[in-house]
């Protein structure tokens, strides 16, 4: 499995496994899909990106994003489940399958926009995460 699919099902499962985001929105309304989600308030995971981090000369480290989407009927609920999410990724070291280390995982950023239509609230989370790959 490559690291940055396996941060990305890591960070899904701490969300679905954290009480602080479930009171917030629903496990089933986190996705990793395509299309409108019709249920609010929604997390969807978004778009990633991987860089290589020469720590060493064995070039083992990368550092992976991967982007959530908050997507809520009001701007303070986007902020509250994006503070949850925060402590959720945050609280405890993340764990990879596949073999691979995250060493560090933090949110790095954090925005919030009001949608075009006037009624959706839509927060974007940075997830950030230097990861040693499995050899």
């Amino acid at each position: 499995m490559s690291p940055d699919l396996a941060l990305q099902k890591s960070i899904l499962a701490r969300l679905a496994g954290a009480a602080d985001v479930t009171a917030l929105v629903p496990a089933a309304a986190m996705v990793d899909g395509h299309g409108l989600l019709q249920r609010f308030p929604s997390i969807r995971v978004g778009e990633g990106q991987i860089v290589r981090e020469p720590l060493t000369f064995a070039t083992r480290h990368l550092r992976a994003y991967a982007t959530l989407h908050v997507w809520s009927k009001a701007m303070p609920q986007a902020r509250a489940i994006a503070g949850a999410i925060v402590a959720a990724i945050e609280s405890a070291p993340i764990a990879l399958e596949g073999g691979h280390r995250a060493v560090s995982t933090i949110v790095s950023d954090a925005r919030f926009l009001r949608d075009p239509d006037g009624e959706t609230s839509h927060g974007v989370v940075t997830v950030e995460s230097l990861i040693e790959v499995a050899i």
